[in-house]
């Protein structure tokens, strides 16, 4: 085999660079850039047409937040960003928002300083030092511009540039720090957060068995001599599988409203009933079912499970968390304070977070199991950065294009060609495809870390940018960096092989790798100037919304959009600030490591920064909203790593400078102080602002001024039972909804006349809508053209903090209009309890609480609703419970939580009673679910809590058969056959249960139950339970209600306790 000249490789390889890369950037730069344009023009031709999408907080805000108003103009919206101030923001968007705009606004800073010190300063001494020491043809047009060919004295300017840098980027993180300090004591002392209930209260962690009940919780806190008492305190209570339940519903129902309004698209009937496939694998295998029928069934049953589950005696139960509140707020940060680090009794006691921020099935987790946990997302993290390696090799590989095209015949013959189309490859396809395969990432890494154990939603938004930035530095810079050094490496030893080298000589051209990796992360510098155009395009995009424009567009006119959709997009949409950091650190992560290096790369993102800072500042004050208002608390973490980025600079550098002067010379450690000065700013500044930055420590007359509460208000009105009961236990069921003009339609679809009704719609505040009766009792309801967008009155219902405090969330109280939404609507986690009436004594329990019998106001035999809050307490609305009320001589417990006895028990603290009566349960203990399907899976999973939605086996139907439920008859309720509900009593007329009892009424039918029992109807006879095909004839089992006496309740799980 011939000799290959490895000096001609070279020089070809110099000419291909030559004649490709800058054509790469330049077209790379060149179409970003009339993309964008293109864009801009688009959004302002787009935005005053629809003001739904580009502005829709200007209609959905909170109180008198409005965003300033834009004229329709052409550039009409660049002046209210510029004339709105941070004090303006901070009232407008809050301090998440605010926290965002001015980290971006400081990078710009940072960026602008560094692009003007390295594009004025080091350029002009690259070039210089290129012209006068390297050949011309071992140079091309973007390589004079970097550090790759520069050597001696003269990279000591690189290094004194990185010394400047450093000073820029510490003294503006230093000033923002003071900034953001002010900020957020301006948000401590305003009356929105001083206001609101979770700012005055403590969550406590990993409660021991002993103290898991509200006495058990004053008592530790009596005992723990903090300076400001508690006013009330509120131990966790057991759901179960309730929110999985309750998910699963409003899932079915999103799904079944997506069926009827794609078969009932264009207001007609669709050529094919709509199918599903249950089972099978990847679209193989499975049995068709109709999908309207399967939906239809499928919610009969999910409702009624959930329904079981919210009666169950299990919330009588507690957990290991629990909830203290204090006065005031200044009192509750001085307490946190205190306690901080500290783990009383084992627990752990930090500030309590919104109720709305809280990740409820992670509260329980212990300790053994987050560790657990952690150590198998761990591994599950390590495993997908692994297999991450495959898209990286692919981008690696387009990104060395012009390398790669030396050795293979094709890619060379491309070049010869078509140059242009392949400086165009080059120079587009390798940032697309990055940022293709970087999609995904943010969604795994969120899903693990939530795995993990985080315990709110702010907690996993800052691990989420802690460890998407990681994987970001560790893939896209380490290993990206490493496979063009692998590049390299194969290529030389092929060279090698052609000139039939020994393997001595191999190895000896290997000791030049430590020089190939300096020229390899260098010369990958016009990657990231094809990378940063790209990015520059995707804020833009983000400006202009077109997916979502195109989505609803596509959307509308193939599937049809259903009404709850079109809610649901009409409100602000929330904004992913863990992403949009992590992405931001990753630009001023490449941007600072390159600067000394490449210094077109930090003027890109300079660039980049400030058309960020135009984009982003619109969105927040016109489209976006903060999921739950952390207070900036992601600042903190992103300067810590933006501290890191300096770091990766000032190592890059010291690697750079050890092998261009070798490591025995230790000129290197002229780059380490720099590294020095970030470590002590790093511990300055903790000890200067981390105690300010997370806990409120007024002054004596900021104390003295504070707003306290009295603990007798927060008892009386349970106000943390309220605000920190699990949202599970009163969450609203999705009531299916479908367009108006496509109910006449309904009767069609299922073959039949349906019933007409009327119901009440928690989605929409309470008000009644009408609706059509499907076979099995589910209730469609009829949404007008007009009530399609989300109610401005409504949104701000549920995004208000401060009315929270004021609507019941109580676990007694999950049947009714007083329900509120926990979420936000786009969570998925709303439900309701609509169209179901009050039950007797209701409205006067919302009004005055629970009450003594003898207390006026309370009719005798009527029902009473006590606090979960206690240990043994569930609510009361038995008959037999009616006695022992008004006769304290009975064991049943006759005192409430407001009727406080003298404290007794050594050590009781402030406002600890406790009454001497044994408690009570108003269940017995039961065998088995009350629904069948349940009583056959046992306490198995989910899976089988809901068995089989779709209908059950034959066999099993025979072997326990309940009644025939018809709901088309009760708008109101469920009603059933008499004599089915009592068991071996007989009566005449039925009785109506109640979420947790029943009253005995002698005159008269009842309905409005919230467990589902139906007088059998007469229009839908019994069906065949082994043939449930026909689309008008269901099966819905119904709760067995069964007969308690007072021995029962006695003997019960709450006997023989106190009832505190």
């Amino acid at each position: 085999m011939a000799n290959i000249d490895l000096d001609q490789i070279v020089k070809d390889y110099n000419n291909h660079l030559s004649a490709v890369l800058p054509k790469a950037v330049g077209s790379n730069l060149a179409i970003w850039t009339v993309s964008s344009l293109a864009v801009v023009l688009t959004f302002n031709i787009l935005r005053p047409r629809n003001k739904i999408i580009y502005e829709p907080k200007s209609k959905y805000h909170e109180g008198n937040k409005a965003p300033p108003v834009i004229k329709d103009g052409f550039f009409s919206w660049i002046g209210p960003l510029w004339s709105t101030s941070e004090l303006e923001l901070l009232d407008k968007v809050g301090l998440d928002g605010v926290t965002f705009l001015r980290f971006l606004r400081m990078m710009a800073y940072i960026f602008l300083g560094v692009a003007v010190l390295t594009c004025g300063a080091l350029i002009p001494i690259n070039v210089s030092y290129n012209y006068n020491n390297v050949k011309e043809d071992e140079r091309n047009s973007l390589s004079i511009l970097t550090i790759e060919s520069v050597a001696g004295t003269t990279l000591f300017f690189h290094v004194a540039a990185t010394y400047l840098i450093n000073f820029l980027v510490l003294g503006l993180i230093y000033f923002n720090w003071k900034k953001i300090i002010d900020l957020r004591y301006t948000w401590f002392r305003s009356d929105e957060y001083n206001k609101s209930f979770y700012a005055r209260t403590l969550m406590i962690l990993n409660v021991p068995k002993k103290l898991q009940s509200d006495t058990g919780l004053q008592g530790f806190f009596a005992g723990l001599q903090i300076p400001y008492p508690t006013t009330s305190v509120h131990i966790g209570h057991r759901v179960g599988q309730l929110p999985e339940l309750i998910e699963y519903h409003n899932e079915t129902v999103r799904s079944f409203e997506k069926v009827l309004v794609g078969y009932l698209k264009g207001g007609k009937l669709g050529k094919k009933r709509p199918t599903i496939t249950i089972g099978g694998f990847m679209g193989f295998g499975g049995e068709k079912r109709d999908a309207i029928d399967f939906y239809t069934r499928k919610l009969a049953r999910t409702e009624a499970a959930v329904q079981e589950w919210r009666e169950k005696a299990e919330y009588n139960k507690v957990e290991n968390y629990g909830f203290a509140s204090l006065a005031a707020v200044p009192y509750t940060h001085i307490v946190a304070h205190r306690l901080s680090g500290k783990h009383p009794k084992g627990t752990t006691i930090t500030l309590a977070p919104n109720p709305k921020d809280i990740i409820w099935k992670n509260l329980t987790m212990t300790d053994a199991a987050r560790r657990s946990q952690k150590t198998i997302g761990w591994l599950w993290l390590a495993l997908f950065c692994f297999l991450n390696t495959v898209p990286l090799l692919l981008v690696s590989a387009l990104a060395n294009l012009t390398h790669i095209a030396v050795y293979i015949p094709f890619l060379a013959t491309w070049q010869d060609k078509s140059e242009w189309s392949f400086a165009l490859v080059n120079g587009i396809l390798p940032p697309i495809v990055s940022a293709i395969f970087g999609w995904i990432l943010p969604i795994v890494m969120r899903w693990l870390s939530q795995y993990q154990g985080a315990i709110t939603y702010s907690r996993l938004d800052r691990a989420v940018v802690a460890r998407y930035f990681a994987f970001l530095i560790i893939s896209q810079l380490v290993i990206f960096s490493l496979l063009g050094v692998g590049f390299q490496l194969v290529t030389q030893i092929v060279n090698s092989v052609q000139n039939q080298e020994s393997v001595w000589e191999i190895l000896r051209d290997a000791k030049e790798l430590p020089r190939k990796i300096q020229s390899t992360y260098i010369a990958q510098a016009p990657y990231w100037l094809t990378f940063f155009p790209l990015r520059g395009f995707l804020a833009v995009f983000d400006l202009a919304q077109l997916l979502n424009v195109i989505w609803i567009s596509i959307k509308r006119r193939l599937f049809g959009r259903t009404p709850r959709d079109i809610r649901e997009w009409t409100t602000p949409p929330d904004f992913q600030y863990d992403i949009y950091y992590a992405n931001l650190l990753f630009l001023a992560a490449v941007g600072l490591v390159y600067a000394p290096l490449a210094p077109l790369i930090s003027l890109a993102a300079a660039v980049v920064f400030w058309m960020s800072l135009l984009v982003y500042k619109y969105q927040i004050m016109f489209v976006f909203v903060s999921k739950v208002e952390s207070g900036g608390r992601l600042w903190n973490v992103v300067i810590n790593r933006l501290l890191a980025c300096l770091v990766f600079m000032q190592l890059l550098m010291t690697v750079t400078i050890g092998l261009a002067h070798g490591w025995r010379s230790y000129y290197w450690i002229s780059c380490l102080p720099p590294l020095l000065f970030v470590l002590v700013c790093k511990i300055w500044w903790n000890k200067t602002f981390m105690t300010r930055f997370r806990y409120y420590i007024p002054d004596d007359q900021e104390l003295a001024q504070a707003t306290v509460y009295s603990e007798r208000n927060d008892n009386k009105s349970n106000r943390l039972e309220r605000r920190f009961g699990h949202p599970a236990l009163q969450a609203d069921l999705f009531t299916p909804m479908l367009h108006k003009k496509m109910m006449p339609l309904l009767s069609e679809v299922y073959q039949s006349r349906l019933a007409q009704d009327s119901t009440k719609m928690d989605e929409y505040g309470g008000q009644k809508m009408q609706a059509q009766i499907a076979p099995g009792g589910v209730k469609i309801a009829a949404v007008d053209e007009q009530q399609l967008e989300m109610d401005p009155t409504l949104y701000q219902r549920d995004r208000g903090e401060q009315d929270w405090d004021t609507r019941s969330v109580a676990a007694g109280t999950v049947l009714g209009d007083g329900s509120t939404t926990l979420s936000h609507s786009k969570s998925g986690f709303y439900a309701s309890s609509a169209g179901r009436d009050h039950p007797a004594g209701y409205d006067q329990y919302m009004q005055q609480g629970p009450q003594r019998t003898g207390t006026p106001g309370l009719v005798p035999g009527g029902y009473e609703m006590a606090r979960l809050g206690s240990e043994a307490n569930l609510p009361l609305l038995a008959t037999h419970s009616t006695a022992s009320f008004a006769n304290p001589s009975t064991n049943g417990s006759h005192h409430s939580l407001h009727d406080r006895s003298p404290s007794v028990g050594p050590g009781a603290g402030p406002g600890y009673f406790a009454s001497p009566t044994q408690g009570h349960s108003p269940y017995d203990e039961r065998s088995g679910s009350s629904m069948g399907y349940h009583a056959r899976a046992g306490s198995a999973g989910f899976d089988q809590t809901v068995a089989s939605a779709t209908g059950y086996p034959p066999q099993q139907q025979q072997q326990q058969r309940q009644p025939y439920v018809d709901r088309t008859q009760s708008p109101s309720g469920y009603q059933q056959r008499s004599g089915s509900a009592m068991g071996s009593q007989q009566h005449s007329q039925s009785r109506s249960g109640s979420a947790m009892g029943y009253q005995q009424q002698q005159s008269q039918s009842r309905s409005g139950s919230a467990m589902g029992y139906h007088q059998q109807s007469s229009q839908y006879p019994p069906v065949n339970t082994s043939d449930l095909g026909t689309p008008n004839r269901y099966y819905t089992p119904s709760p067995t209600l069964r007969e308690r006496g007072n021995d029962g309740n006695l003997a019960g799980r709450g006997a023989n306790r106190q009832n505190y």
